[in-house]
């Protein structure tokens, strides 16, 4: 069966090279504690060739949708932002025509530069075919809800396009309140895929709904990954305890939340987290992903095999939701 995963990730060194290290220290990137045996996964991220594909093809994978991973873009003001995205972009576009069949791409986006970053969804998805964007996190503390990212999200709908929420590591404050003072890397991860990362998604597409972005946009599309970042087991609760303080929404959070956006289960292999995202978006708003290489293609794959969903639905799981919504071609 055809596979697609859509939150796959690449990086370009010498693009990176560009990015001052002060700012990547700032945003609070760290080495990670790299694995015991095999290529580690920063390693893996600039390798596009025989290693990639045959990953790929020993897990099953038949396409990847990749994405810029940090540092990035984001992290670099002003011109030199704009030209790094473009640049970053330019890369993935050339890797992305040489094997159509193989790969397709979203967008990355000079977001310290927000009024620019319709310009360069627009040339992505006209120019360079991307089928949307990714945006990691927050930029200088500023959610997707803020106005300064409304033009972007206009753009999105005008295009067609859905935009992926990526996690990224917190504000500075945040990471000092919540995230120090513990043992040896534990703070890092428990900042990062530990918890972190998964709750900040979830707060951003709050943040999205209680300020009325999605009712402002009702044809806007959201991807987040991780199995839905814990929003599957919360939306009941929010509805409950939101009731009396959102007037001025049209719809139920959970309405609003599931009409809008799309999950994915990237780095969640497990069957509980699936069984609730299951029961709250439905199999037609779950699309596979792995995060390679931060998880191995082997590990969804092994997951892939023990799902337990009707045939029809697992076509849908595997590739039909992804191919519709991003606009994919087959073969």
């Amino acid at each position: 069966m055809r596979v697609v995963a859509l939150e796959e990730h690449f990086t370009v060194p010498e693009l990176t090279k560009r990015i001052d290290p002060e700012a990547i220290k700032r945003r609070g990137y760290a080495p990670r504690t790299p694995p015991k045996s095999g290529r580690s996964p920063q390693e893996l991220l600039a390798e596009m060739g025989d290693v990639r594909l045959g990953s790929m093809d020993e897990a099953g994978v038949t396409m990847q949708v990749l994405s810029v991973n940090g540092p990035g873009p984001d992290l670099v003001a002003g011109a030199e932002g704009i030209a790094l995205a473009r640049a970053f972009n330019d890369h993935l576009a050339a890797f992305v025509k040489a094997k159509p069949d193989r790969f397709a791409g979203f967008a990355s986006l000079p977001t310290q530069t927000p009024e620019q970053c319709a310009d360069e969804l627009r040339r992505a998805v006209r120019e360079l075919g991307f089928v949307g964007a990714m945006v990691n996190g927050t930029t200088e503390g500023r959610f997707l809800d803020d106005p300064r990212f409304d033009s972007l999200l206009a753009a999105a709908v005008e295009l067609d396009v859905p935009i992926y929420i990526h996690p990224h590591m917190a504000p500075a404050a945040v990471r000092e309140a919540y995230y120090s003072g513990l043992p040896g890397n534990s703070g890092r991860v428990l900042e990062a895929a530990g918890w972190g990362w998964h709750s900040e998604v979830a707060i951003q597409v709050l943040r999205m709904v209680l300020a009325g972005v999605f009712d402002k946009h009702p044809k806007l599309k959201v991807i987040i990954g991780h199995m839905g970042e814990m929003l599957p087991v919360m939306l009941a609760r929010d509805d409950e305890v939101f009731q009396r303080d959102v007037g001025h929404l049209q719809r139920k959070i959970s309405e609003t939340i599931v009409e809008q956006v799309w999950i994915t289960t990237s780095g969640i292999f497990s069957q509980p987290p699936f069984i609730a995202a299951l029961q709250t978006f439905g199999i037609d708003r779950i699309m596979f992903s792995i995060d390679y290489p931060y998880a191995a293609n082997k590990l969804g794959r092994e997951f892939l095999n023990e799902v337990a969903v009707s045939p029809a639905d697992k076509v849908k799981l595997c590739h039909g939701t992804a191919d519709k919504l991003l606009k994919l071609r087959a073969g």
